[in-house]
């Protein structure tokens, strides 16, 4: 499958992301749309079916694709598998998070909601993950993962704040949806994200473009925490392109 094709699936299923990839120079593209079209189809794998060893088997496929690919053998003849393979066996990509953030996704097949405590491991072990290959492919120094983890949780938590109507309706939500844990949450999210950004990513900052949205969404959260129940944390498409023009004009994040 083409570059473009990878970045037509992740506009569809992932259009901050879609958006983040786009503010970044056309080199890190090559390396983000793949990523993040894997990223996708793991994600979906315990979704789109009821019967948790089917889920586990899809999981497991990508399991294999990484495995191999980072052994030098073929990917199998997949559209999103075939060009993300190609970047393992090159090099560029770095499996060990990747088989991390496989295996912290067999969580969503369990429909059982999140306690407080259990959400930062998961969100480290999945977004975090996703956000260290990224920029681990574009050259961030080894001293920068803690920090890179760090805005991955914040990255994630907002992205799951604003999803929990949804994942409440499934069974995946929070195990106790009082506005204290919510707030509780929201602050935690925003301090480790303040202190991620105390960090220096060199080539890496284009993939942290993806958590640019993070502190307006967990500030939001923080000062209502009923509008993540209601799915009012989203903020308005004007504000999300005018965060990422103005982050890629100063290089930052």
């Amino acid at each position: 499958m083409s570059l473009e094709a990878c970045a037509a699936l992740v506009e569809r299923g992932d259009p901050d992301r879609f958006r983040a990839a786009m503010a970044a120079p056309p080199p890190a593209r090559a390396l983000l749309f793949p990523l993040y079209a894997f990223n996708l189809e793991v994600a979906r794998a315990p979704w789109v079916t009821r019967e948790p060893m089917l889920a586990e088997m899809r999981l497991q496929w990508w399991r294999d694709v990484v495995e191999n690919a980072a052994a030098g053998q073929p990917s199998p003849a997949h559209e999103i598998a075939g060009p993300f393979g190609d970047l393992v066996r090159a090099g560029r990509l770095d499996p060990a998070p990747l088989d991390a953030l496989i295996e912290a996704r067999r969580r969503d097949i369990v429909a059982e909601p999140f306690t407080a405590a259990e959400l930062r491991p998961y969100l480290e072990g999945t977004a975090g993950n996703l956000l260290w290959a990224s920029c681990a492919g574009l050259g961030a120094p080894m001293p920068t993962r803690e920090a890179v983890f760090q805005a991955g949780f914040a990255g994630g938590l907002a992205s799951w704040l604003q999803a929990l109507p949804d994942l409440s309706s499934h069974n995946r939500g929070l195990a106790d949806p009082s506005p204290a844990v919510i707030r509780g949450l929201a602050e935690e999210g925003l301090a480790t994200l303040a202190e991620a950004r105390r960090a220096r990513f060199g080539p890496a900052v284009p993939a942290l473009r993806a958590v640019t949205l993070a502190g307006p969404v967990l500030a939001a959260a923080a000062r209502n925490p009923d509008a993540a129940l209601q799915g009012q944390l989203a903020p308005p498409e004007g504000m999300k392109r005018l965060r990422l023009l103005w982050a890629a004009l100063r290089n930052g994040w």
